[in-house]
């Protein structure tokens, strides 16, 4: 799995740009960064397995009080082949290679589901229930080695 990080703006990615399945998320991450910042390598990517992009792949920004929050997911036609648990793990893995004092977390619908398997597969636990501004009420995951 590699990861191909999204540049800071729209011009600057035309290798994605043009990719029918990258289309959607380029135009909201690079949104998303214009909100947060953009301060690498806590940035969004493309996951990229035999050389086609399969997911994307996305710090929630730069840590905060000493915590990440990652994010995922898996283009349509790549799902269900464990791909969303080789991308958590990749990002998992940038981080600690980043920085292993930051804490890795994840916040999941609050029910079980593929997003939940994922994380417990790469060694994260659940904390428990908490509001999020943008998502409302959801499950908190922490990762522990």
């Amino acid at each position: 799995m590699k990861l191909l990080p999204i540049e800071k703006e729209l011009e600057d990615n035309a290798k994605f740009a043009s990719d029918t399945l990258c289309m959607g998320t380029l135009p909201m991450t690079i949104d998303f960064f214009k909100r947060i910042g953009y301060v690498p390598p806590w940035i969004g990517y493309f996951a990229q397995l035999n050389g086609k992009i399969v997911g994307s792949a996305a710090f929630k920004g730069q840590p905060i009080n000493g915590k990440v929050e990652i994010a995922y997911g898996t283009m349509e036609p790549f799902q269900n082949q464990g791909i969303g648990t080789k991308i958590c793990r990749a990002l998992a893995e940038l981080s600690l290679k980043t920085d292993p004092s930051v804490k890795i977390t994840a916040r999941t619908l609050p029910e079980n589901n593929y997003s939940t398997k994922v994380l417990k597969k790469n060694n994260f636990v659940w904390l428990g229930t908490v509001y999020d501004p943008e998502d409302g009420i959801v499950w908190e995951w922490e990762y522990r080695a």
